[in-house]
């Protein structure tokens, strides 16, 4: 006999990550995107549900900071183990790079079949100016103490030795990329290193044959379908707040514009 208010559906909570991932304040005029700071309350609020089966992770980031990926990632495994619940990502554009290091976090990685996914890689770009300035006959005035205080300075030529440090610092956080994905998706990679950690990505589809995911899906059908027709799916977003106060900062639009265009580059990276 089923007692109807023991009878009571599974809930799983579904936790969206979407944007470039990068250090930002929190607070009602945030700007868009993934950070350590923006995303820990939602993360704590997701696990606290009660009855919680499942967490749902749905991706959609073309990478950003590795430091902030890093945080994000490791708060989830922690309340995951710590509550003892299965946790599986649903990638929808993309999953890459930083996007892909959040993915990890995850017990399964889901896909679409058009998805993109990995680029296990790290990158640095910028400008160079210096015959900008010299054209215009400006003259570079900097001073410091500490001889290597000045790094790609983009005002003068590149020094070999800069270079050569900027390569070493890259090549030291490709390595704890590397060994995060090495950790979290161990055997069920498919491929060799050689070809998975060259900063190259590919189509869900393809990252499924890889190893990089684990099955083809979407979140919703694929959640009915492991937990029941019935089952509670709990949205866990930010809280927006009311219009007016989104009206009145005008640092806040510049701050959004400037959110969008290194947005708009980040998923240029990908072809997007």
């Amino acid at each position: 006999m089923k007692i109807p208010f023991l009878d009571r559906p599974p809930v799983v909570a579904v936790l969206r990550l979407s944007g470039v991932i990068a250090a930002r304040g929190g607070g009602p005029f945030a700007a868009p995107g993934i950070s350590a700071e923006g995303m820990a309350p939602l993360i704590e609020r997701a696990f606290r549900l009660k009855r919680l089966a499942a967490v749902a992770l749905v991706i959609n980031s073309p990478g950003g900071s590795p430091v902030q990926s890093s945080l994000v990632a490791q708060r989830i495994r922690r309340l995951a183990e710590e509550k003892k619940v299965p946790v599986t990502a649903y990638v929808e554009d993309a999953a890459a790079s930083g996007g892909y290091w959040l993915a990890c976090a995850a017990d399964e990685i889901v896909v679409d079949r058009a998805s993109i996914v990995g680029s296990i890689g790290v990158i640095s770009a910028g400008f160079g100016m210096e015959e900008a300035i010299r054209r215009l006959g400006v003259r570079r005035r900097m001073h410091t103490a500490g001889e290597e205080k000045s790094f790609l300075d983009p005002f003068r030529a590149e020094r070999p030795e800069d270079v050569a440090r900027l390569e070493a610092l890259l090549a030291d956080l490709h390595v704890t990329f590397k060994d995060w994905v090495r950790a979290r998706r161990g055997a069920a990679l498919k491929a060799p290193e050689e070809e998975l950690f060259t900063g190259r990505f590919w189509t869900g589809a393809r990252g499924v044959e890889l190893g990089l995911a684990d099955r083809i899906g979407e979140v919703s059908s694929d959640l009915r379908a492991r937990f029941g027709e019935k089952a509670r799916l709990v949205p866990v977003g930010a809280r927006r707040p009311p219009w007016p106060l989104r009206l009145l900062s005008g640092a806040a639009i510049a701050e959004g514009a400037l959110a969008a265009a290194e947005e708009r580059a980040a998923w240029a990276r990908l072809g997007l």
